[in-house]
């Protein structure tokens, strides 16, 4: 079944409404246009309400509408390219994610129905999904080598016996309303980057984490405690070189490897992380970081955030546990540097209008289990073509036409 024919049934009764006045309040009223695509007031809204299922921590408006779009671009793609997805593709996909929730498509769709998302909403996201993925792996899967030189580091990094740890510099560059082509030319020169000094000259101007006073250097930290996204990246690198820049939500991050070792410590890989999000009003403002300070000196535990947050609304307070590859890359990379119980203040929500409180509440460990060089070798694979995807993406953003309505 074609994509666009999976879509058909909650597009086509907003291609009967799209032109009614925006005046009416009419939520079928054009909002947003991609290309030749028309995003509605309603698919945002249903997107925002199937995110607070999905990733509460991630629901805001901006979000859904950054999402659709991104959807509608790789829903362009696929039908340039022609990519099927049958109707058991489709089912089989939405049974799959209704899993990650321990539910059955039925459960997990009225679950969603009691929340006002409709079934059409989620059918879409997943074909979408499925349909992007089919056409990453066509346009992509032959381009994607492993070395045996990575494949024997990362096998290191899994063993029982070793571990490596780097050390590492980081830019977080903030993405600013009317900015991203400017920022995108900025990190990839950035990118370019070979020299320590000068990237920690980059980092003191432009970087906006709280080690830009240092030069953006991290201190030693052990491969697997960096977040799955990035570790086969850091794995290519040679001590000096950069990686590619990293989009992640209102900004884009680099990493320059400073250095690498083999130590005898064994290996740290965690099957889950349990971390707290607290929204502080005003965004990155004076006043949210002066209340970020005094919430750091009333609390030890991620438990005390309970009584900081009690007789505010619900969403002031996200508590969640996700294995490691699940977590938003944002806030992977933040929870990356804290031990248990530290605090991050880096992070804005995806509106840019609270500030993040992030507290790391404990990491779960993996039970031992032998690794071969066959799983290294296509959990690398499929990581790096990840990072294809997401590149290829950001190509077709930075080409198309992207209009309110």
């Amino acid at each position: 079944m074609h994509i666009h024919r999976i879509l058909t049934p909650i597009l086509a009764v907003m291609a009967t409404l799209v032109w009614m006045p925006a005046a009416a309040q009419n939520p079928f009223a054009p909002l947003l246009q991609v290309n030749e695509d028309i995003i509605t007031g309603f698919e945002v809204e249903q997107r925002q309400r199937f995110l607070r299922v999905v990733s509460p921590a991630n629901s805001g408006l901006q979000r859904a509408r950054e999402e659709l779009i991104e959807d509608r671009l790789r829903a362009q793609a696929v039908r340039q390219f022609g990519i099927n997805v049958s109707e058991q593709d489709l089912l089989d996909g939405m049974e799959e994610f209704a899993a990650r929730a321990n539910l059955s498509t039925e459960e997990f769709v009225k679950a969603l129905a009691q929340r006002g998302v409709a079934v059409e909403t989620f059918q879409s996201f997943v074909a979408v999904g499925l349909a992007w993925r089919e056409l990453v792996r066509g346009l992509f899967g032959a381009r994607v080598d492993v070395s045996e030189a990575e494949i024997d580091r990362a096998l290191a990094a899994a063993s029982s016996g070793s571990g490596v740890r780097v050390l590492l510099s980081e830019i977080i560059i903030p993405v600013e309303p009317g900015q991203q082509e400017a920022v995108e030319n900025l990190a990839e020169r950035i990118a370019q980057s070979t020299s320590i000094a000068e990237f920690s000259g980059f980092a003191r101007q432009y970087s906006a984490t709280a080690t830009r006073g240092q030069g953006g250097r991290l201190n030693w930290s052990s491969l697997t405690d960096l977040p799955p996204v990035l570790r086969p990246l850091i794995l290519a690198l040679a001590p000096g070189e950069v990686t590619s820049p990293l989009p992640i939500p209102n900004a884009v991050a680099l990493f320059q490897l400073r250095a690498i070792e083999e130590t005898s410590a064994p290996t740290r890989e965690f099957a889950a992380i349990e971390y707290a999000q607290y929204f502080i009003p005003g965004g990155r403002t004076e006043a949210a970081l002066s209340e970020a300070e005094k919430i750091k000196v009333q609390i030890d535990v991620c438990d005390d955030l309970y009584g900081i947050a009690f007789g505010q609304p619900e969403e002031v307070l996200v508590r969640e546990t996700k294995a490691p590859a699940d977590i938003p890359q944002d806030i992977a990379i933040e929870l990356a540097k804290l031990d248990k119980n530290e605090v991050s203040t880096a992070l804005v929500s995806s509106d840019g209008q609270s500030l993040v409180f992030l507290m790391m509440c404990g990491r779960t460990p993996v039970l031992d289990t032998e690794v071969s060089r066959d799983d290294i070798a296509v959990q690398l694979r499929a990581e790096r073509l990840s990072q294809l995807a997401d590149s290829y993406l950001e190509e077709l953003r930075a080409d198309a036409r992207i209009r309110e309505k």
